[in-house]
Formats: structure tokens, sequence, C-alpha cells
């Protein structure tokens, strides 16, 4: 809203009115605002989950501390939801398709674990939304992001073309893939593409989603990747940047770095209350949310196959949830009983198994994905 005012009074002899028009101030405005609202309105937020006894339920696995933390308030990703789109309706352009979509994506995201979270706390049923389900919803969504990625007018590249290192220009074109020639080869290309864009969107909303395990490491590591996300997005949108990277040149995501602004300083401010011990947990509503707009926001400028990379934390994590669950179904059967590959999945609870204290797990985490994230800026000018 404030950036649709200034260009409404643009003509106005108004100090400093200009200073929205430019990227890098809005995207520092965004990621002021919504730290503050997380940090102001968070415990205000908090007190009245506790009034409402919106507690999370433990089961006991066995782990350290595991049982202190029953009780604390969880749907706490409400913090992160309010803070990041009061940022977002105030600072960014809302006729930007790229703002847009993200805007669905934060919703709908939201809405599937605002409902699950729903179901566990006040049905007191703890699996909450069947799997299923969840993926069914999440499914239609990338569906969704697929077919307007595909053919909207707004979003100016070439529909096929991708970024990938080591390669020359960094560009891979999803019609290479395809064994078909001339219409068939167009459709098959056309729907590599579309799958990879709902792979890329459940991948991410589920993978930060099994990763929300300890206090703080989900909410740091997306902070992590959120900030590297939002610099390609900045580099991308600028012709001069992008050409002296020699990266694809995408009008328009500018908007999604302050998008992506915002979501760091919510993220931020909720890790005021989310670090150990926590004060409140984000549970589904903050973890599918924020999956949801990183799978989205590095498929709408291109960069979906740097995530392996990236989010090396979140892959890392569902890879040894699926490991575990399908070796122990595989030794059951050949054997007569389940046999396991970590101490506890997700990986992180392999860590806990093994004695290691909470605090020091999510701060070597941390570190790796830093890590990760320099490495993945780094590949930029590799070729």
């Amino acid at each position: 809203m404030l950036y649709h005012l200034s260009q409404y009074l643009q003509d106005a002899n108004i100090p400093g009115i200009r200073l929205m028009s430019y990227l890098s101030f809005r995207a520092m405005l965004a990621i002021v605002v919504s730290m503050l609202i997380s940090f102001f309105f968070g415990k205000h937020i908090i007190h009245w989950l506790q009034r409402k006894q919106i507690g999370e339920t433990i089961r006991d696995l066995g782990l350290a501390g595991q049982m202190e933390k029953k009780g604390t308030p969880t749907m706490g990703g409400i913090i992160i939801l309010v803070s990041l789109l009061a940022s977002v309706l105030l600072v960014c352009d809302l006729s930007s398709r790229y703002v847009q979509l993200l805007l669905l994506t934060t919703i709908w995201c939201g809405g599937i674990g605002f409902t699950d979270d729903y179901i566990k706390v006040f049905k007191h049923n703890k699996a909450g939304m069947s799997e299923k389900g969840k993926l069914v919803l999440q499914f239609f969504l990338g569906l969704l992001v697929a077919f307007t990625v595909c053919i909207s007018p707004d979003i100016p590249t070439d529909k096929l073309v991708t970024t990938i290192p080591f390669v020359k220009a960094h560009e891979f074109d999803y019609s290479w893939l395809s064994p078909f020639h001339g219409q068939l080869g167009v459709y098959f290309s056309w729907g590599v593409f579309v799958v990879m864009i709902i792979v890329v969107v459940l991948a991410c909303s589920n993978g930060v989603n099994l990763t929300d395990g300890l206090d703080g490491l989900s909410a740091g590591t997306s902070s992590i990747v959120a900030v590297v996300l939002g610099v390609l997005a900045y580099l991308s949108g600028n012709v001069l940047n992008a050409r002296y990277l020699n990266i694809m040149y995408i009008p328009g995501t500018g908007e999604i770095a302050i998008f992506l602004a915002a979501l760091v300083g919510a993220l931020i401010g909720f890790l005021w209350y989310n670090t150990f011990p926590a004060q409140v947990f984000m549970g589904d509503t903050g973890s599918l949310t924020i999956g949801g707009i990183i799978g989205v926001s590095a498929v709408l400028m291109r960069k979906e196959l740097l995530l392996p990379l990236l989010c090396g934390i979140f892959l890392v994590e569902s890879a040894s949830v699926l490991i575990q669950k399908y070796w122990f179904k595989y030794t059951r059967i050949k054997y007569g009983e389940g046999r396991r590959v970590f101490l506890m999945a997700p990986l992180h609870h392999h860590y806990q198994k093994k004695g290691e204290p909470e605090p020091r797990i999510v701060a070597r985490f941390w570190i790796i994905g830093i890590i990760l994230a320099v490495g993945t800026l780094a590949l930029l000018k590799i070729r």
C-alpha cells in the first residue's frame, strides 16, 4: 500500500517519497517492518495461545529434554504469517504477478498448516490432517503455479529455460530432455517442466516441515535459504548484475527479493521466541508456509535446480525419513523384523539419540546451511 501510495504521489513535492521506488530501500523496510511486528506482537500472540491452552502434546520418544516441552504453545506460525503479510502488503508492488503468486502460496500453505494444527490441538487428534490430504492440496498449488508460469504473459522469460551451474551461460533448456521431435516433443518438454514445478513445491514444503523438530532449527535454516534466494532474485532482476554474473535476466524478480526480505524479517523476529528453550513452536502453520514460499520463489526466478545444494539440510532430513521408512519395511519382509539405518529419523533426532545437546545440533546445522548457501552463490561464477 505504501508503494502504491508513493506511486500515486510521486509528482507531489513530498520529501523522501521517491525512496519507495528503490528496491533496496523497500527490501530493508520490509525486513524491519516484519521483524518489529514479530518482536512486539509475537509475545501477545504467545500469551493468547497460552490462554487458549494451545499447547504441544508430546509423545515420549525417549529424547533428552523432550517432555519438558509439553504444553509449549504451538501454531506460532501465525506470528510469521501476520508479520510477513503485513510487511508485504505495505511495501510490495501488489500488481506484480510474482507477488500475487507468493501471496497465494502463503495463504494456501498457511491454510493447510493451520487446519492440520487445529485438528491436532482442538480435535485432540495427534495425526492431524491425513498425509494424503495435505499432499493433494499441495499438488494442486504446484499445478496452479505451474499453469500460471506457463501461460502468464507477465512472466517474461523463455518458459522452458532455467539456471544450472557448470555449463555455458548457466542455462538449461527442458526441451533438451525430450526424446521426441515436433509437437509431441514440445508437449513432453512442457510436461516435464510442470512436473518439476510440482515436485519442487511438494519437496520444499514438506522438507521444511520435517526439519521443524528442534528449537530454532527450521526457522534459522530457512532464514539462510531465504537470504540467498532474495539475493539471487535481486541479481536476476537487474540487467547489469545478471550480465556480469552470466545468469538469466528476469524482469520483475526484484519484487520476489522484497517478499523474501519480509520473510527473513518475520523469521528473525520469530527466532527471538523460538530459540532454545522455545517459548513457542511454529507448527505446520509456519513450516508448510515457509517451504511453499521457498519452492515457489525458486521456480519463479528459474533457480529450482540450485535447491538440492541450497536446501541441502531439508533434502538430507527428508531423505533420512524415506531411507528409514523403506529400509525398515524391506528388512521386516526379508528378515522378519524391521531394522533401522538411523537411531531415529529425521536426522536431527539421530544426533539427539547419540546424546548431542539440542543447541549444539541446531548451531551445527545452521553452520552447514551457511556453507551450502555460500557454495550456491559461488557456483554462479563457475562455468
